[in-house]
């Protein structure tokens, strides 16, 4: 089973502009839900310099429009991003605009929630990748991936190792995904991924922080080939074990360029 990476209900920290913007909105009866993400939801993250980033769910026609969600407001102790309830079901999910947002709700913190737990499962639904979900979106990112490490492999095979370099930190973010969707998990934002690993390990040895995060790191400084061939074989043989084999197999003798036995 995938480990549970929904919401969290511990104290944030709190500023007083933050702490008179949550009574404000928790007063109004047209806010439904209040979300809290970003650094102040994950312990151990923020600094002084972290503001809270609150999303604010709205009825879908409320009586009056919330002063608490006129719109998106900034400032140093407080980001706020306004929702009614149907535009929050869909943010962040594959087919939205936003999905490029949907780490914001793992290990984020309902503030607030009005509707008997609706709040609570719709977060929990952005926070996990499920099943099928999960199946397509490896499949897709794993193809990728192979892609780029193979253009990278040909360009350190053909004396380009500017071009090799570049396509080798170009593989990276769909390495990232695919690692992380095998695992049914969403891929963190870039801040977080040694937070992730650390405190909310993938479990396989090869996925451990003090192993996968050197490996990155040597590919997106110059995008050594060794580096990309182990860090390649580590996917393939975990990509096969979970059915994806037919993907790999699709790229045919192709792949002998990424084998550390083959180059």
């Amino acid at each position: 089973m995938p480990q549970r990476t929904g919401p969290s209900h511990g104290r944030p920290s709190r500023s007083p502009e933050f702490s008179d913007f949550v009574a404000q909105a928790s007063a109004s009866p047209d806010v439904v839900g209040l979300v809290l993400s970003g650094s102040q939801a994950r312990q151990g993250m923020a600094t002084s310099d972290s503001d809270h980033d609150v999303y604010v769910i709205t009825a879908d026609d409320p009586a009056v429009t919330p002063p608490a969600a006129g719109g998106a407001r900034r400032s140093p102790a407080l980001d706020v991003m306004p929702l009614s309830l149907s535009a929050f079901r869909a943010h962040a999910l594959t087919a939205d605009a936003h999905s490029w947002d949907r780490y914001a709700f793992v290990h984020c913190q309902v503030l607030l929630d009005r509707l008997d737990g609706t709040i609570t499962q719709l977060v929990e639904e952005k926070a996990t990748l499920e099943g099928l979900e999960a199946h397509r979106l490896v499949r897709s990112e794993l193809d990728a991936y192979i892609n780029s490490v193979y253009r990278s492999a040909k360009s350190h095979r053909d004396g380009r190792p500017a071009d090799a370099h570049l396509d080798a930190a170009e593989s990276v973010p769909y390495l990232l995904t695919v690692v992380f969707a095998l695992h049914q998990r969403v891929r963190p934002y870039n801040k977080y991924l040694l937070w992730e690993l650390r405190n909310h390990p993938l479990g396989a040895p090869p996925w451990a922080a003090d192993v996968l995060i050197p490996q990155i790191r040597r590919v997106l400084a110059d995008g050594d080939l060794a580096t990309q061939r182990a860090l390649f074989a580590t996917v393939e043989r975990a990509a096969r074990w979970a059915g994806h084999g037919s993907v790999l197999d699709s790229w045919g003798s192709d792949l002998d360029l990424l084998g550390e036995r083959r180059g």
